[in-house]
């Protein structure tokens, strides 16, 4: 249970509070996606990228000092930022800053999570938090992170770990957490071959979300002693967090919502095949991650484009779209979208087929062709009467086929140098 506290209780909290985004991941598991991007900056929800969420969250929950840690590939992720989130007034101390692996501390870039903190230290003692929040930039959730701040002044807690529960064959790709009665955690195994059940459900485990609240001087305090040990990995999961649990006192926040006290909506879409499902949910008549959702907007930079088009109502030549997302800037002429999310400036010409699939931005789907259980990627030009989704064994001579056979298409399988270097 966690106490009630009224607004102005927690709003204190939150100005007092430095969020620290850790965005610099390559993203491996979702393979040619991040080929040239980061991970946080792969678009998600029909207009939005991952990154947006984590933003989002914070600015709604009141959090307006923020740094986004970067490395690997992270232009387009830098541009996405600075297009979109440069709202925040500087007058009023409110900034989203951008620390790049940058040799500050050690002639290294970053070599683990701990050690992407350590490196900026000195720019967080600047800013002089009372506390600091850390998060992963690569999930899909909305949460208040109020509540959760407040619960870790309550619990006069060294960390609070931001948990929720998954089952048990999926726990293994976490932190998993053994709580007491009171949520302090008694034990933590990073990605565990056999994960401990909860006390309460054999069938689910408690997974740790990557987010911690830490009073900001105990967290420089663990933070120098990771550096100066020699055998650490210099890790939250691995060492830090294992450590406190050992020797300090830390407590699990579940996170639940607050109307119905069920779990809460939250998703890794660390794989091609979490990402494609992920996406399709959208697509339900009352989805659980809502976007429409008013009073939790989702922030992001979009493009100044034109309604979606859907043009001629001949039998066989009939542009529509049914049971799909369609975003701003998109024709659909004389073909059939079905049960798709398109994302912005999608063009689908003539008798096309397009059904179960995620077409990224800027895409543009010749006549006559076919697509089925697809990914396709920004910038593709799908030549006239292709197929794709529709025999798995060609498919993987070109592509790239998941294990849940959903295909996976980039510019470069399609010998379109959208990236060239030469």
């Amino acid at each position: 249970m966690h106490t009630k506290h009224t607004p102005r209780f927690v709003s204190r909290l939150t100005r007092k509070t430095l969020a620290l985004i850790m965005a610099g991941g390559r993203g491996s598991r979702l393979k040619h996606l991040t080929d040239w991007r980061a991970k946080p900056a792969v678009p998600f929800g029909g207009k939005f990228r991952i990154i947006d969420f984590p933003l989002s969250n914070c600015v709604n929950s009141g959090i307006r000092q923020v740094g986004l840690l970067t490395q690997y590939k992270s232009h387009s992720l830098n541009q996405h930022v600075q297009r979109g989130w440069s709202f925040l007034r500087g007058e009023f101390n409110e900034f989203i800053e951008i620390l790049p692996a940058q040799q500050r501390i050690q002639e290294n870039w970053y070599t683990g999570t701990a050690d992407a903190i350590y490196q900026n230290i000195d720019i967080i003692r600047s800013h002089n938090p009372e506390y600091v929040l850390i998060l992963a930039g690569d999930h899909v959730y909305k949460m208040d992170y109020g509540p959760m701040i407040a619960a870790h002044v309550d619990q006069n807690a060294d960390i609070t770990v931001g948990c929720i529960e998954v089952p048990l064959e999926q726990a293994t790709a976490y932190g998993v957490m053994s709580v007491e009665a009171d949520g302090r955690i008694t034990q933590f195994a990073e990605k565990p071959t056999n994960p401990q059940p909860m006390p309460s459900c054999d069938s689910h485990a408690l997974a740790s979300m990557g987010i911690y609240v830490f009073s900001a001087k105990f967290l420089y305090d663990m933070l120098i002693a990771d550096t100066d040990d020699a055998k650490s990995t210099h890790d939250f999961g691995l060492d830090i967090v294992p450590d406190i649990v050992n020797n300090y006192h830390a407590h699990a926040y579940s996170f639940r919502d607050a109307m119905t006290n069920k779990v809460a909506y939250w998703r890794d879409v660390g794989t091609v095949d979490s990402f494609w499902q992920a996406n399709l949910e959208l697509i339900g008549v009352t989805p659980e991650l809502n976007l429409y959702d008013e009073d939790w907007p989702i922030w992001t930079y979009q493009e100044q484009l034109p309604p979606a088009k859907f043009v001629f109502d001949d039998n066989e030549h009939r542009g529509m779209a049914v049971d799909s997302m369609v975003s701003g800037g998109c024709i659909i002429s004389g073909a059939l979208v079905r049960h798709s999310l398109l994302f912005s400036k999608v063009r689908v010409n003539s008798y096309c087929s397009v059904e179960d699939s995620v077409i990224l931005p800027n895409v543009e789907i010749r006549s006559n062709c076919t697509i089925r259980k697809a990914i396709i990627d920004k910038n593709c030009i799908i030549p006239e009467g292709t197929k794709i989704g529709v025999n798995l064994a060609q498919d993987r001579d070109r592509f790239y086929v998941s294990p849940n056979g959903v295909v996976l298409v980039t510019p470069e399988m399609m010998g379109q140098k959208i990236h060239s270097v030469r």
